[in-house]
């Protein structure tokens, strides 16, 4: 069964840091993008950020030069290191994987809230 495990959410102060982590399972394999949505209760899952095989990324504007999106391709893992936290920042963050197919798979959702 394909499966993605995420993991690092948490709550924090403003101006904190968390780290999240996203393995895909082995049956999940030519993995092209890999990418990272949130979403707030009662709003759509909203685009955070991006990476391509070759490593290339793309942010969504209020995150950028804040969080960093990253790949071990080895380990089909994807991680997101947020920093400078805002409140505004609080939502679940889901991880998506797209197969070079079109196939696509989400994971489970980890909640990050940001409040001091």
């Amino acid at each position: 069964q394909v499966q993605l495990v995420e993991s690092g959410g948490g709550l924090v102060q403003p101006g904190g840091s968390l780290r999240l982590s996203c393995a895909a399972s082995e049956r999940i394999v030519s993995i092209n993008h890999m990418a990272w949505y949130r979403q707030v209760p009662g709003k759509e899952r909203d685009f955070v950020a991006i990476v391509t095989e070759r490593g290339g990324t793309k942010y969504a504007d209020s995150v950028k030069g804040r969080f960093t999106i990253s790949r071990d391709n080895a380990k089909n893992t994807v991680y997101l290191q947020m920093n400078s936290l805002k409140p505004e920042d609080t939502a679940v963050y889901y991880c998506k994987v797209i197969e070079y197919s079109g196939a696509y798979y989400w994971g489970q959702g980890t909640q990050v809230t940001v409040s001091s």
